[in-house]
């Protein structure tokens, strides 16, 4: 195998032998082929839809099957081998594309040796540090953000065909000899479709169930058995809530789905207790002291302990073998009565680490713009002289105790701005408020980082200036591919000097950070002393 699309790859160069998320070498060679094979569906489905013989149904497989690749989503080799096997249906049903196809168009397993045989084919191919190579790992990984992104405004019924559309046109763009101003370019357009993406999800969300309330949380656990639902899927959250209902079951949210409790269709859920944790990587300790079941709607999936694998469920593209998953029934809902039916043999929730402090989320663009005077008297008198942009993910390495350690140290005439799990490094910390104003201001999810932009426009309409001349600092923490495509998404809107860790992509290579550079300033962090001189000088 070869993978660097995470932050924490082995050695920040890639993954070899087993990857630092836990997937398999073969897990992750299934994934490549699968890629490989939506690259072949692409380039033929482009040359149909000019001829009007396009498959429309092509973009929502490739939605799916990008975002079961995505870092700690999918686990499980069968149920990406049954995407293989559909992949090579839609594919073979289209008409070629002319008659040098590329092998992504032809190539047809005949057993598991041959997808083993080519995944260590792709592998090989990607483990090359050049700028070609880094420019199409940049389009790809940026586009597993888009589907991501994508496919849970589609399970909304929001949908549009200009995203898909250039899901296939990135694809296809990899297996193409294109210049690297082209490349470029096509980072840079992966970025727009990203803005594009992240606003449809915005209006889906918010259409189906209310725009965000700036909310209270608890953390304490209650006498009920409860069940434990964590990801990203919203639609899960509703149905599950649902289905529920005067069970005698308790729900609470874990990790990504801590905003679900802002919106305003889910409180009138009165079993919907709290949140139970933190982020994505604590699930180990925390899933085995909840007692209860655990539904996994999304990424991130850490490999299960065998003391509460039993009490595991996915749906959606979650995957990992031996676990249940729960699947979508023909007229999209799905049933979730054997993960309620588990939870009432179970034992109430022992307390987490994190219990006591009620966190504060829903502070999403409609929320915060309704305190936009506020705000902006606040900068006019200076009470607050920056706003930090610390959104993005967590991660289980030490080095991330910077961003705990960078938000202890910052003024207290500052503002954090957030979405994505990487809050839990800080929202427990008593920071307070200036006037009335948190200094920590959740979004919501990654999902939700459409909120910032809409935010920071805002603010720089008001003030007459720019994005970049507002006092405004950007020291985001990145993880996985979601965060890829928000950076892409803020390089395409003309934002400049951000400052990225814990460390650098690995697929990064040196003449594209040149390019970054040049062009955006996009940097390390460094020490938190360094930082706070560089970002808020005294």
């Amino acid at each position: 195998m070869f993978c660097y699309q995470c932050e924490e790859t082995a050695r920040g160069t890639g993954c070899t032998v087993k990857g630092i998320c836990g997937k398999e070498d073969h897990t992750a060679g299934v994934q490549d082929v699968l890629i490989y094979l939506c690259k072949g569906i692409s380039i033929r489905n482009i040359a149909a839809r000019a001829k009007g013989e396009e498959n429309k149904d092509a973009g929502a497989f490739i939605t799916e099957a990008l975002f079961a690749t995505l870092t700690n989503t999918n686990f499980d080799d069968e149920r990406l081998k049954a995407l293989i096997t559909q992949a090579i249906a839609i594919r073979d049903a289209l008409p070629k594309a002319g008659e040098n196809e590329p092998d992504a168009c032809t190539w047809t397993p005949k057993s598991d040796a041959d997808i083993t045989v080519k995944a260590k084919e792709i592998a090989e191919l990607a483990n090359v540090n050049d700028d070609v190579h880094s420019l199409r790992a940049l389009v790809v990984f940026g586009l597993k953000g888009v589907a991501a992104y994508y496919h849970h405004a589609e399970m909304l019924g929001f949908t549009d065909a200009a995203i898909t559309d250039y899901m296939q046109k990135g694809l296809a763009s990899t297996v193409q000899d294109l210049p690297v101003d082209a490349m470029i370019a096509m980072v840079l357009e992966c970025g727009e479709v990203g803005v594009q993406t992240l606003a449809l999800l915005d209006t889906a969300n918010t259409k189906t169930y209310g725009n965000p309330e700036i909310t209270s949380v608890k953390t304490t656990v209650g006498t009920n058995p409860g069940i434990l639902i964590t990801g990203h899927d919203l639609r899960d959250m509703e149905q599950l809530l649902e289905q529920s209902r005067d069970s005698g079951v308790d729900i609470y949210t874990h990790g990504e789905m801590l905003p679900a409790h802002a919106y305003p269709a889910f409180k009138k859920y009165t079993h919907l207790i709290g949140n139970y944790g933190s982020s994505w990587w604590h699930q180990k300790e925390e899933f085995d002291t909840f007692n209860g079941p655990v539904l996994v709607t999304t990424n991130c999936i850490v490999p299960p302990r065998d003391s509460y694998i039993g009490r595991v469920y996915t749906t959606g593209p979650a995957g990992y073998p031996g676990i249940t998953y729960i699947p979508k029934k023909a007229d999209g809902t799905k049933d979730f009565s054997a993960i309620i039916d588990h939870a009432k043999k179970c034992q109430p929730p022992e307390p987490a680490k994190t219990n006591g402090r009620d966190l504060i989320t829903g502070c999403a663009h409609e929320a915060v713009l309704a305190l936009a005077g506020t705000v902006i008297d606040a900068v006019k008198k200076g009470d607050i002289k920056k706003f930090v942009v610390m959104a993005g993910c967590d991660g289980r390495q030490s080095e991330r105790q910077y961003y705990t350690d960078f938000a202890q140290a910052l003024p207290k005439n500052t503002v954090i701005l957030t979405a994505g799990c990487a809050k839990y490094r800080y929202n427990f910390l008593d920071l307070g408020d200036i006037g009335g104003i948190p200094r920590v201001i959740d979004a919501g999810q990654c999902n939700d980082c459409y909120s910032l932009v809409v935010i920071a426009k805002a603010l720089a309409e008001a003030f007459g200036v720019s994005i970049n001349e507002l006092p405004v600092v950007f020291n985001i923490a990145w993880y996985e591919q979601k965060a890829v495509l928000v950076l892409l998404a803020l390089l395409s809107l003309g934002v400049k000097n951000i400052t990225l860790g814990p460390k650098l992509p690995g697929f990064v290579s040196p003449g594209v950070l040149n390019v970054l550079v040049e062009n955006f300033n996009i940097g390390k962090n460094s020490t938190v002393e360094e930082d706070m001189k560089r970002m808020v000088p005294v």
